[in-house]
C-alpha cells in the first residue's frame, strides 16, 4: 500500500459523475502535475456510468480512485513520529527517551509493528514512590542486560540475555557466618569486595551477585560462579546506590498499560474523535494504520492545527453536488461551466468559469495556454467529454469553441467523431441490465431554489423505443425515491439524441404544472409526464426554467 501523502491535492467532479466530470478530473490533474510538479491525483465522488467506463476502456485509462468524503482525517494532521520501543527496555531507558524527546507517553511496539502497550511519565514515577517488595525484580522478569545497563556494570560471568526470574534482591551487609541464614536459592545479592561474602553467596546458590565499587573479582570466584550457574556483574556504584538504582532496570512491559487502550486509525474523521479525546485525561493517543500497525501519536493540541484536504473542483461549484465534507476541505481551484452556486471557500481560490458546453473544453484551453502537448489519450478523453456533454453538438449549450476543440482533439486521438459518438452513446444505453436506481443516479444532480429542494436526472439514448420502455419502469421508482429522499420535486429527463427532444418524468406538488407553465405548454392529460420538444440540456434549458418558475 502506497504511503499516504497529506500534501496531495485531489481533482474531483460532482456526485454521480458523468463523462465530463471524470475525464476533466483526469486530464486537469495531469496538467497540474506537469506544470507545477505537485502531487495531484484525479478522484471520483461516485460510481462510473457505462458511457464513462466505455471511454476509459477505449483509451486504456484506469478509473480514478473513489473518494467518499473529504472530511479532515487523522492522517491529515501532524502525527508526532514517536518511535515505538520494545516492552523489554528498562524503566531507566524509557525515562531517558522521554526526557530527551519531551514525551509524556511512550508506546511499546511488537517486532512486527503492532502496538503492545503504553507507559507514561506518571507510570514510571509511581514505581519510584510505591513501596515494592524485594522480589519485584524477578516478578518483572528482568533481563540481566537491563541490570548491567542501569548499573553501568560489566558482566564477568553469565549470559546478559538471560532473565532474573526467581528470588529476591538483598544486600549482603552481615558477616559471612550470618549470610547463610537469609540468602536463598536464586536470590540476587548486592555485596562488596569481601571474598568470603562472594563465596558464601555462590555456595548458597544465588542466581546473581553484584560486586560494588568496581572491586576486582578473583579467578577462583569466577570459576566457582560459572560452575554454580551464578551470574557475576561488577558496578562502579556503592551498595546503597546500586540498591536504589536496580529497580530502574525492570522492563516497562511489567508496568505499562496493555488493555482497553484508546487508539485511533489514520482514516478516522477528526470531528468524530474530538469528543473522545476531550472526555479522557490522557495527553496522547496512539494512531494505527488500516492493518493495525502503530504509526505515531497525537494529542488534543494537534487538532488545533488540523488542515483540511486539498481539493480542486471540476464541472461543478455547488455544495449540494459536491463530495461529502467539502465544507471542511481546502478548495484550491474551481474549473466549471455551470451557473454559480452557493459554495463557500476558506480563502481566495482560482475560479475559472466559462459559458461553454463542457468543462473539458476549458481544460483543453488551459493545456494550450500553458504550452503543454496534448497526447492521444488526453485528447481522446477530452474529446469524449465534449461529445457527451454537447450530445454530439446537438445541445444548445454547445458553442463553436466546443465544436472546434472536439474536432481538433478527435484528430489527435485518431477517432471519427460521428462513429465514435454513436458507439459511446450506445454503450450507455444498455438499460435492460440496470436497476432503476442505477438508471436514475447515473447522471443525477441536486439543486435548491429558496426553500425548495429538487433533483434532476438525465438519460440520453439514440433509441426511442428504449426510452419508451424506461417511462414505464422509472415513474413509480421516481415517485418513491422523492419521498424517501425528502425532496420537494424530482425530475428525470429521457432525452432522445436523434429527435432532440425530452420526455420529462416528474413528481412533487405542482411539479408538472410548473413545467408546463415554464415552457408554455398545454396539459396533455398524462400524469407526471411532459413532452419537451427541442429540450436536451439540463444545464441550459431545464434547470434555468425551473429556477425562474420557482423564484418568480
Amino acid at each position: 500500500m502506497a504511503e499516504y501523502n497529506k500534501k496531495k491535492t485531489i481533482v474531483i467532479g460532482h456526485k454521480n459523475p458523468d463523462t465530463d466530470s471524470i475525464c476533466s478530473a483526469i486530464c486537469y490533474a495531469a496538467l497540474k502535475r506537469k506544470v507545477t510538479g505537485e502531487d495531484v491525483e484525479p478522484a471520483r465522488a461516485g460510481h462510473l456510468n457505462e458511457e464513462t467506463q466505455f471511454v476509459l476502456r477505449y483509451f486504456g485509462v484506469e478509473k480514478p480512485m473513489r473518494v467518499r468524503h473529504v472530511r479532515t482525517e487523522v492522517r491529515d494532521i501532524d502525527i508526532r513520529q514517536v518511535p515505538g520501543v520494545s516492552r523489554d527496555i528498562s524503566l531507566k531507558s524509557a525515562w531517558n527517551i522521554m526526557q530527551k524527546d519531551s514525551l509524556v507517553t511512550l508506546p511499546a511496539v511488537t517486532p512486527d509493528g503492532m502496538l503492545d502497550g503504553l507507559i507514561t511519565v506518571s507510570d514510571i514515577a509511581k514505581t519510584y514512590l510505591d513501596v515494592l517488595d524485594s522480589s519485584i525484580l524477578s516478578k518483572a522478569n528482568t533481563r540481566y542486560s537491563n541490570i548491567i545497563e542501569t548499573l553501568e556494570g560489566l558482566l564477568l560471568v553469565g549470559d546478559e540475555n538471560a532473565y532474573f526470574s526467581e528470588g529476591k534482591v538483598l544486600i549482603a551487609a552481615a558477616n559471612p557466618d550470618m549470610m547463610e541464614y537469609y540468602i536463598s536459592k536464586n536470590d540476587l545479592v548486592i555485596l562488596g569486595n569481601r571474598y568470603e561474602s562472594q563465596l558464601c553467596a555462590i555456595e548458597m546458590e544465588a542466581a546473581c551477585i553484584i560486586v560494588c565499587e568496581g572491586a576486582a573479582v578473583s579467578m577462583t570466584i569466577k570459576k566457582l560462579a560459572q560452575e554454580h550457574g551464578c551470574t557475576v556483574i561488577t558496578t562502579p556504584y556503592d551498595a546503597y546506590t546500586a540498591a536504589r538504582l536496580i529497580n530502574q532496570s525492570m522492563p516497562i512491559g511489567y508496568f505499562m498499560k496493555c488493555d482497553h487502550l484508546i487508539t485511533f486509525q489514520e482514516t478516522d474523521v477528526v470531528d468524530e474523535i474530538k469528543d473522545v479525546m476531550t472526555s479522557k485525561r490522557h495527553r496522547d493517543f496512539p494512531i494505527l494504520d488500516q492493518d493495525g500497525k502503530y504509526k505515531g501519536m497525537i494529542s488534543r493540541r494537534n487538532l488545533l492545527g488540523a488542515r483540511g484536504k486539498s481539493v480542486i473542483l471540476v464541472d461543478h461549484n455547488e455544495r449540494s453536488q459536491a463530495v461529502d465534507g467539502i465544507e471542511n476541505a481546502r478548495i484550491r481551484e474551481i474549473i466549471d461551466h455551470h451557473r454559480l452556486g452557493p459554495i463557500e471557500t476558506i480563502g481566495p481560490v482560482y475560479f475559472r468559469n466559462q459559458p461553454l458546453g463542457c468543462t473539458a473544453t476549458i481544460v483543453y484551453q488551459m493545456y494550450q495556454e500553458n504550452g503543454v502537448e496534448v497526447d492521444r489519450t488526453t485528447a481522446g478523453l477530452l474529446c469524449s467529454a465534449i461529445l457527451s456533454d454537447t450530445l454530439l453538438f446537438r445541445s444548445p449549450t454547445c458553442t463553436s469553441v466546443d465544436k472546434q476543440a472536439a474536432l481538433e482533439l478527435a484528430e489527435i486521438a485518431g477517432i471519427e467523431v460521428e462513429a465514435y459518438a454513436t458507439e459511446m452513446f450506445s454503450a450507455a444505453s444498455n438499460f435492460a441490465s440496470k436497476t432503476e436506481e442505477d438508471i436514475l443516479y447515473q447522471d443525477f444532480k441536486l439543486f435548491t431554489a429558496g426553500k425548495v429542494s429538487l433533483g434532476v436526472g438525465q438519460v440520453n439514448s439514440l433509441s426511442g423505443s428504449e426510452l419508451e420502455e424506461l417511462e414505464k419502469r422509472m415513474l413509480p421508482y421516481l415517485i418513491s425515491e422523492r419521498k424517501s429522499r425528502g425532496l420537494d420535486m424530482i425530475f428525470l429527463m429521457l432525452t432522445n439524441i436523434l429527435t432532440e427532444s425530452t420526455v420529462l418524468l416528474c413528481d412533487g406538488q405542482g411539479a408538472e404544472r410548473m413545467i408546463q407553465d415554464a415552457f408554455q405548454l398545454e396539459e396533455d392529460g398524462k400524469p407526471n409526464w411532459v413532452l419537451l420538444p427541442g429540450v436536451v440540456s439540463r444545464k441550459k434549458q431545464l434547470v434555468p426554467a425551473i429556477m425562474v418558475a420557482l423564484e418568480g
